[in-house]
């Protein structure tokens, strides 16, 4: 983790291809959820797309952060946080993903006049989002607690996908740590991935990884137990500020941060 594109999405500006411009989760009690983060974060909500299905965009201080939806009854997915990369073509860069050895899950299909969107995934099964933004470009507001704050790909080792993302997005890669990669855009980091071993949770997978900034971290993480859900990494200190993993009541795993200012 290093540094989140500041004000990207901000007054209708549009994202550069490859950013994470956009969160998504999608759970089966929209209600109980957007309760949880809403105590959690002081997200309010207001209707989303109705192609969407049932579908909500968070706010904060009125700026859209991140959507929250209801998953169809008859289908059994994994409940969890999902980001979308920005794309200025969802179908050529979904044919991309698909040519790079990826998998398209959804779409593309239109969401109404707010963009274009498809689900997929990487070649080692982490799903992802791409947006292609017209009436809604993206995360709106950035640096405040309860704003995303940074997306990373857990993977047992870097070098199995990262040049999926190079040819799909065009990345430039600079290496850290033992098997970490920073994924760049003009010079600009935008994300990262992190090569975990033999400690990626065999029940998961490679999968993507949301943080949201907050004031305390150790305060989050007590909030978060109160509302019912539970702590995966307790919090610890890092070069990029204190950090832990959590868990809403739904089973969605994420992160919470306090980044160094």
């Amino acid at each position: 983790m290093t540094e989140a594109p500041a004000a990207a999405g901000r007054n209708g500006s549009r994202y550069a291809p490859g950013t994470p411009c956009w969160v998504s989760l999608m759970v089966h009690g929209m209600e109980a959820t957007q309760r949880f983060y809403g105590e959690l974060f002081g997200w309010e909500f207001t209707p989303g797309p109705p192609q969407l299905g049932p579908y909500a965009r968070a706010l904060l201080d009125g700026y859209e952060v991140a959507g929250i939806g209801r998953l169809p009854p008859e289908r059994q997915l994994p409940v969890a946080w999902t980001p979308y990369l920005a794309s200025e073509d969802v179908d050529r860069t979904a044919a991309t993903v698909r040519h790079c050895g990826g998998t398209v899950g959804v779409g593309p299909l239109d969401a109404g006049n707010a963009g274009r969107m498809a689900i997929v995934s990487d070649p080692g099964g982490a799903v992802f989002g791409l947006w292609q933004a017209a009436a809604h470009p993206g995360i709106a507001l950035y640096g405040l607690p309860g704003t995303p704050a940074w997306s990373e790909l857990l993977v047992r080792d870097t070098a199995s996908v990262t040049m999926f993302y190079r040819t799909v997005f065009g990345y430039e890669e600079e290496p850290y740590g033992s098997d970490g990669v920073t994924l760049a855009l003009k010079g600009r980091p935008v994300a990262a991935v992190h090569g975990m071993g033999r400690a990626l949770p065999r029940d998961r997978g490679s999968h993507w990884l949301t943080y949201f900034e907050v004031a305390e971290t150790d305060e989050a993480v007590n909030q978060v137990i109160e509302l019912g859900g539970r702590v995966v990494k307790p919090p610890a200190d890092t070069a990029f500020g204190r950090t832990a993993t959590v868990a809403d009541p739904e089973g969605a795993v994420f992160s919470l941060v306090r980044t160094h200012r």
